[in-house]
């Protein structure tokens, strides 16, 4: 208006201008008027440059944050504030599900053996571990269910995150002659752990189980020998081939070296868990955090347990099934036994480089 005004005072008044012309140079006047007080980039951003001009300022110097960043956001380009991110990110995101619950993983530990050893004592006490998660139950793939495939293996696992290890534990696969292969062909890196205990202390434990569910079985001796006044001892009874681990483990040791194999000692988990414990986590390349303070001694089940978690109520024993009272076994049997592992056990000793003294 400040233009049209001036422009009016300096026109002569000699110019004999129609009413028309007047109002176009006018409007003409005002226009560049407007464009030399408001120049264009403060009115519109280029046409390169997508990023509103309230972020460009603060970008430029500013030190507050930014407080009302729709508002700053063109219409078509405003996201709902809980997806807005003013500081950019270039990591990929992973899943939510991965984030939360982890994903199911092929084991990286595998408690191999032996049946009525203390695997399921060894697995217990490890999962407390918070890097660590296992199968509750007994998987059997390797020796039973291998023609289900490593998918269906994979299945049975628990969702674990990417700094935990997976494990899983069948006794039975020390003893089967084709599972450190088929171990081998999913992961020559998968570590082993064997937990022995004294063969013949071993044998009549797994006696005492068998017969708690089959109360009409044989007696031990009638199983355990072809003829006992000979002390000719029978090693096709599962009970007594199962301790004859010097020959189970030159198999594993055809596809796995020694290193990779952990022994943890079945009578040195009772009297001291924490430091059999300490070892398995150390051989796992965990931080020990499993120690001396998990654990009780039940002296009425005979062995250890872990102690009340803060979120429980009660201790952590084993089942009913575990510290069952051994039926009582003719002394000149025992003997006999002791007498026809010695020569396995003591091969065994020099494999693994320790001496386990089951005598």
């Amino acid at each position: 208006m400040a233009c049209v005004l001036l422009f009016s005072r300096l026109l002569p008044f000699s110019h004999r201008l129609t009413r028309t012309s007047i109002c176009l140079l006018s409007l003409l006047l005002s226009y560049f008027c407007y464009c030399a007080l408001f120049p264009a980039d403060t009115i519109m951003p280029k046409s390169g440059d997508r990023t509103p001009s309230c972020q460009r300022v603060l970008a430029d110097g500013a030190k507050r944050r930014l407080q009302k960043s729709l508002s700053c956001v063109p219409a078509t380009h405003q996201r709902p504030s809980s997806t807005l991110h003013v500081v950019r990110n270039d990591t990929p995101s992973p899943p939510m599900g991965s984030l939360k619950f982890g994903n199911k993983k092929l084991p990286n530990a595998i408690i191999v053996g032996v049946k009525k050893g203390g695997t399921r004592a060894v697995l217990e006490f490890i999962r407390i571990h918070p890097d660590v998660r296992a199968a509750g139950t007994e998987t059997h793939f390797f020796d039973r269910n291998y023609d289900r495939g490593l998918e269906w293996y994979r299945g049975l696992m628990p969702r674990t995150l990417e700094s935990q290890i997976t494990m899983e534990k069948t006794p039975s696969y020390f003893v089967t002659k084709e599972t450190p292969h088929r171990i081998s062909a999913m992961s020559r890196n998968t570590k082993l752990i064997v937990v022995v205990r004294d063969p013949v202390t071993r044998a009549i434990s797994d006696y005492t189980q068998t017969l708690s569910k089959t109360p009409d079985l044989p007696s031990f001796q009638e199983l355990a020998f072809r003829n006992q006044c000979l002390g000719i001892v029978d090693t096709s009874w599962n009970a007594i081939r199962i301790g004859l681990y010097a020959l189970h483990l030159e198999n594993w040791l055809r596809y796995f070296p020694l290193a990779q194999i952990h022994f943890v000692s079945g009578e040195r988990l009772i009297t001291d868990p924490a430091g059999e414990l300490a070892r398995v986590q150390d051989f796992l390349g965990l931080k020990r955090i499993v120690t001396d303070k998990h654990f009780y001694f039940n002296r009425t089940k005979g062995f250890p347990c872990l102690k009340k978690p803060e979120s429980s109520g009660s201790p952590r024993c084993l089942g009913k099934s575990k510290g069952r009272t051994h039926v009582q076994i003719d002394r000149d049997a025992i003997e006999q036994l002791r007498d026809f592992y010695r020569p396995f056990n003591v091969k065994f000793y020099e494999m693994v480089g320790h001496d386990f003294k089951w005598e």
